[in-house]
This record gives C-alpha cells, structure tokens and sequence, in this order.
C-alpha cells in the first residue's frame, strides 16, 4: 500500500499487509530518516491494529498530526479497504 500523507514532513508510507493483517516492509518517503527508519524496525510483524491503537494521536510539536499518527491514518485505511 502506499498512502500520500498530509501536514507531515513525510510525503508518502509505502507498507505491506500480510492475511493476518501484521505490517512488513514499511518505509517513509522524506522526514526524519533516523526516528522513521526506528519505527519501520519496531512495527515489523506487528498486528495492524496494534500499531494503530499504539500511534494514533501523536503530535509533533504544535501539528495535530504527526508521522506515527499519519502510519496508524494509512493502516485505518488499508484495513477499511
């Protein structure tokens, strides 16, 4: 899946969902490239949901958004889907 994000110095989450609905392969076009690479690590195999639950609603700084909040955005989305 890839997924355009918005308000985040990240431009665009590319991920894989496998049939048990884990994550793999996440990568992140732009931003932070060392606390971004840190979360591709941890959330690998991680449970979909898990990783939602865990980062939605994060802020950076004075932004409503946020990376991590913009990766549980796009996993809502592949999960609807």
């Amino acid at each position: 899946m890839n997924y355009k994000t918005r308000g985040t110095c990240s431009t665009m989450i590319h991920f894989d969902l496998d049939e048990n609905k884990c994550v793999h392969n996440l990568s992140f076009e732009g931003g932070c490239n060392g606390n971004l690479g840190g979360i591709s690590k941890l959330v690998e195999g991680m449970p979909a949901q898990k990783v939602i639950d865990t980062l939605e609603g994060t802020r950076c700084g004075f932004k409503k958004t946020s990376c991590p909040d913009q990766l549980a955005k796009a996993l809502k989305a592949a999960l609807e889907s």
